[in-house]
């Protein structure tokens, strides 16, 4: 763990302030759940709750079925992080933070592709490949956006995403999200 010289009082009703600048660095947004744990030690660790997360055995395993069907690389996040890849090198992808572009593109709520003449976003925020084709499909839960579905060509090839690729991905989006219901 590490120190951040913050020292903050509990209030009469038992809350906690969490300041500001370490909001904004880890990214917890207003009303979003914070899962509490506590350790041997008798410290309490907040990590923020993904609902994505709870289920990765079945994100790794939907990520693998749509490889195999697509042949093109399967990335599922959560709002903040990569937590399921098949087609690709694990390791570039896994537990990455989600790039801006796609951190926007999951708060817009809409399904979208990109082909070869388009501009590619980036995956991850140290995400350095070219990707010729993408296709994204949020993970809604009652309407509120809980991850990304993205399909990615990561070969220079001439093969754009198609609208079966696209709706692979949406109905990997829409399964997931009644999951979550």
């Amino acid at each position: 763990m590490k120190a951040t010289g913050i020292v903050r009082r509990i209030d009469d009703l038992g809350r906690v302030v969490i300041p500001k600048e370490l909001r904004r660095t880890m990214r917890i947004r207003e009303g979003e759940p914070l899962e509490i744990y506590t350790d041997a030690n008798g410290e309490l660790i907040l990590r923020k709750y993904s609902p994505v997360g709870e289920i990765s055995h079945s994100s790794m395993e939907c990520a693998e079925a749509i490889h195999q069907i697509t042949k093109h690389t399967c990335l599922i996040t959560d709002k903040d992080k990569v937590v399921a890849c098949s087609g690709a090198n694990k390791k570039d992808y896994i537990d990455k933070q989600i790039s801006k572009e796609v951190e926007d593109l999951l708060l817009s709520r809409k399904s979208k592709t990109f082909n070869r003449e388009d501009v590619k976003i980036p995956i991850t925020s140290s995400d350095t490949k070219e990707h010729f084709s993408q296709a994204f499909s949020p993970i809604l839960v009652y309407g509120d956006a809980m991850g990304m579905i993205i399909v990615t060509n990561d070969e220079n090839s001439d093969k754009n995403m198609t609208d079966s690729d696209l709706s692979v991905a949406m109905m990997a989006a829409l399964f997931f999200g009644k999951q979550m219901e």
